[in-house]
């Protein structure tokens, strides 16, 4: 069992896709799925705004860590036996910093569009 814990907000149409097939692929790694869509005060439980979590996936690991956007993506795969592959290319420090900044403007292009959607 992993223990960690996945904040994410199902309102976004293009997340909540993403969780569920994440979900699919690790059914019994023991990831507490979390959504703050279904349950604001959720964001309370890391110390995190609402918004925050509902702009970036957040992910708090075994140890108490929390790790945001695209560091949360590679926890997720480190804790999945079939993406562990991904976790190590992604942490390699090129990837790493070329998939944050891809992470962050895609993120931020997301949440615009939701607002505008009005999804929340």
């Amino acid at each position: 069992m992993s223990g960690i814990r996945v904040y994410y907000n199902s309102a976004c149409p293009v997340c909540k896709a993403g969780i569920e097939n994440q979900k699919k692929k690790m059914p019994r790694c023991g990831v507490e799925w979390k959504d703050v869509h279904a349950d604001n005060s959720l964001a309370n439980e890391i110390d995190s705004e609402l918004e925050s979590i509902r702009e970036r996936l957040h992910v708090v690991d075994e140890q108490g860590n929390r790790h945001i956007g695209f560091d949360a993506f590679i926890e997720i795969w480190r804790n999945s036996p079939d993406e562990k592959w991904k976790a190590r290319i992604s942490s390699l420090p090129v990837i790493r910093h070329t998939g944050w900044l891809a992470y962050n403007l895609f993120a931020s292009a997301l949440y615009k569009w939701n607002r505008t959607r009005n999804h929340w």
